[in-house]
């Protein structure tokens, strides 16, 4: 039977200048393990690596990404993680 989510779990994220993680469906807010989906809003001074509005990057299992957002709007994108992401195993640069 579909579950309606009525609102999303704000989840925690690291930085000087942190971005807002929203997350619809996930470990978090739904407690899937399969699959999370969530919205991310991140301040200007990060950076999405070629990343412009209207595009999209697809990573391979184990692959390392770094995101910031150099503009000065900063930006809003939808992450599809599969495995939902675990925010506990998240790995940093410090």
């Amino acid at each position: 039977m579909p579950k309606l989510i009525s609102a999303p779990a704000v989840v925690a994220a690291a930085g000087t200048r942190p971005k807002r993680i929203e997350e619809f469906a996930g470990r978090v807010n739904s407690g899937h393990a399969d699959v999370s989906v969530a919205r991310m809003t991140s301040p200007s001074g990060w950076q999405e690596p070629g990343v412009q509005a209207g595009q999209a990057v697809v990573t391979a299992p184990g692959e390392w990404v770094r995101y910031s957002t150099p503009g000065a709007d900063g930006a809003e994108y939808v992450a599809v993680c599969l495995p939902a992401f675990p925010p506990a195993t998240v790995h940093r640069d410090e």
